[in-house]
């Protein structure tokens, strides 16, 4: 995880006052005055100055003092933060992998009891993966719960699979963007069908934003390296001025896809835009199953 450096205060202000100080004393030293009223009126010439040169100086460092301390302050901020999503990683994994394994061990033991006893140890352990299974899913809700904020309650809905990619496409033809689907018939892991409807629908919304209302295309297929997903735009309609999001979205994304050990290039191409995704995801038995769609 990249952390911000810790902010250092360089400040050259009093170095500056200071020679501008000597270099009017200096010159002071070196002027030669005749009458006691000339004295008096370079004197007080040169108290004002150096006074100038003090007072700006001391209003310039409080004020660099100042930013340097907003500075130190966000940047605690952020290393606190940091440290509790690493807090919080930890708790999810613990809990997810203390749940996931005692369904397995429970489900693996009971699998291989032979005799007549076996059904009804199947029965208990069915039982048993139902409770440990309704026990982490409370945990993990519970922790969810404290990471939202006060306005922050979504409506619970599944989490998107292949079978969603028609929907999210459809969602970008009703924002005006012509949008051909050509999806072969895979298999994927839930993991790697959010991944690719959650890539589809950012590459979509950026094509909206940088190309206007262009056209593009969607095509997913499955070659020797896993599930490989292309969405590419002919690129900006004449007149179109683009809107620039916060540059993080990519970068988001980037980051999903390599979590799942896949890869992801973006760029200009002969039409317009592409990103392509790479992800070596091996074909579940039967899981996430979207039939050749073309449109």
């Amino acid at each position: 995880m990249e952390t911000t450096a810790r902010p250092v205060l360089r400040s050259r202000v009093w170095p500056i006052a200071g020679g501008l100080v000597a270099a009017l004393v200096l010159g002071l030293a070196t002027l030669g005055v005749g009458r006691p009223v000339e004295t008096l009126a370079v004197l007080l010439g040169a108290t004002a100055v150096a006074a100038g040169v003090l007072a700006w100086a001391l209003v310039r460092s409080r004020r660099e003092r100042r930013a340097f301390e907003d500075d130190l302050t966000g940047w605690a901020a952020e290393r606190a933060a940091q440290a509790e999503r690493l807090r919080i990683a930890r708790d999810l994994h613990d809990l997810a992998s203390h749940g996931l394994g005692l369904i397995t061990v429970r489900a693996a033991s009971a699998r291989t009891v032979p005799g007549p006893g076996g059904d009804a140890e199947r029965a208990r352990a069915l039982a048993d993966i139902e409770r440990a299974g309704r026990d982490a899913t409370t945990e993990l809700r519970r922790m969810l719960t404290v990471l939202r904020g006060p306005g922050d309650e979504v409506p619970l809905c599944p989490a998107e699979t292949l079978a969603d990619l028609p929907r999210v496409v459809a969602t970008a033809r009703g924002a005006g963007l012509d949008v051909a689907l050509d999806a072969e018939e895979v298999v994927a892991s839930a993991g790697a069908g959010l991944c690719v409807c959650t890539v589809v629908r950012e590459a979509l919304a950026n094509v909206l934003r940088h190309a206007g209302q262009t056209r593009a295309s969607v095509v997913l297929g499955r070659d020797a390296e896993g599930l490989r997903l292309v969405v590419e735009d002919d690129g900006p309609v004449v007149g179109w001025e683009p809107h620039p999001g916060a540059g993080m979205g990519l970068a988001g994304l980037r980051e999903r896809v390599e979590s799942l050990g896949g890869s992801l290039v973006a760029g200009p191409s002969s039409r317009g835009f592409r990103v392509t995704v790479v992800l070596p995801d091996p074909a579940p038995p039967a899981a996430g199953l979207l039939g050749r769609a073309q449109s």
